[in-house]
């Protein structure tokens, strides 16, 4: 995924009411743009860092630009806009770089499914069945370590998808937790269990339940995010 056009580099001044964020660009301009991460972005910002985003020229739009890709106070880059985790994701399988979920002839996205009401992000079908893959986005890194953790805050959404994922796959169905990690320097990923112990319970009953667990990493510049290299998942 190339940023197209460039994106524009500045640096942060604050992030407030979650989706709002006040810059200055490299020539002084001062402007209010789109954080868009529901998170709380722990280790993903500090006041000063740099900070990359892309400008709008609609004229529709309230802010004249979003948050892309930020540096973290550890010095790693993050893409800290979780819409792109699923296109980046998508962009991966049709490559054919994800090889555990190679081979499928259709995908669909966002297809209902459950008891609980969800939808998956991806259905991957197969001559021999189906799988389901639900996507999350890992940004959480820490200074001494190159071990990411999800989620970043509690998440009762995330666990609900993980209970959802394990009912398919006692039920027979090909079920997949990918965590697409949005931070460079990284080689594992684990459940943050000091920040949502329920979500890390509920991420090993899936485990116990047959739902298989993927994490890939990604090359982030300013120029553009793709996804690489399988990483380790540390369940503990």
């Amino acid at each position: 995924m190339q940023f197209d056009p460039p994106l524009e580099e500045a640096r942060l001044l604050r992030r407030y009411k979650r989706f709002l964020a006040d810059i200055e660009t490299a020539g002084g301009e001062l402007l209010t743009i789109h954080c868009p991460n529901t998170g709380s972005m722990l280790n993903c910002m500090s006041e000063g860092c740099w900070v990359w985003f892309s400008r709008s020229n609609d004229p529709k739009r309230k802010l004249p630009g979003t948050w892309e890709v930020g540096e973290t106070p550890h010095g790693r880059l993050a893409c800290i806009n979780t819409a792109r985790a699923n296109a980046l994701v998508e962009e991966a399988l049709r490559a054919g770089r994800i090889p555990e979920l190679a081979g499928f002839t259709a995908l669909r996205r966002e297809v209902p499914y459950g008891v609980e009401r969800s939808r998956v992000d991806f259905c991957l079908e197969y001559p021999g069945g189906v799988a389901f893959v639900e996507v999350k986005s890992v940004t959480l890194g820490f200074s001494d370590s190159r071990v990411a953790a999800f989620p970043d805050a509690r998440t009762e959404r995330g666990a609900k998808h993980l209970r959802e994922l394990a009912a398919l796959a006692r039920s027979g169905v090909r079920a997949v937790q990918l965590y697409c990690v949005n931070l460079s320097g990284i080689e594992a990923v684990r459940p943050a269990e000091e920040i949502d112990p329920a979500y890390a319970a509920a991420l090993r009953e899936a485990v116990q339940a047959g739902v298989e667990v993927l994490a890939y990493g990604v090359d982030i510049s300013p120029q553009g995010i793709e996804v690489m290299r399988r990483l380790d998942v540390l369940l503990g």
